[in-house]
């Protein structure tokens, strides 16, 4: 498995797509951050950090039948790898730990 560390990007991309579950395309996944973080992506921003996380092992592709609406095109569908699931996993108990050593003093104006 290449890195052991994700980007904030990454670890976004990683929980939109377990957010949307079976349903984790490149617009979903875009759609899902600029709601929830009200952060603006490109869908070639999107493309890239799926494809080096599928890369690193975290997810795995495939493709969903073809539609109308999609001009005949197939989606390609995301879900987390069982790396990909401990790599998010990880990243939320380093942060948590984090957050509980950080004294309530740091967090208050005084």
């Amino acid at each position: 498995m290449k890195g052991t560390n994700l980007g904030e990007l990454e670890e976004l991309v990683m929980l939109s797509v377990g957010i949307l579950y079976d349903d984790a395309y490149g617009l979903a996944i875009q759609k899902e951050i600029k709601e929830r973080c009200k952060r603006s992506i490109t869908i070639s921003t999107v493309h890239s950090v799926t494809s080096r996380l599928e890369e690193k092992g975290y997810l795995s592709a495939r493709y969903d039948g073809a539609t109308p609406e999609r001009g005949g095109r197939r989606k390609r569908l995301f879900q987390l790898t069982t790396s990909g699931k401990a790599a998010i996993t990880r990243m939320k108990e380093m942060r948590d730990e984090m957050w509980k050593s950080m004294p309530e003093v740091a967090l208050t104006n005084g």
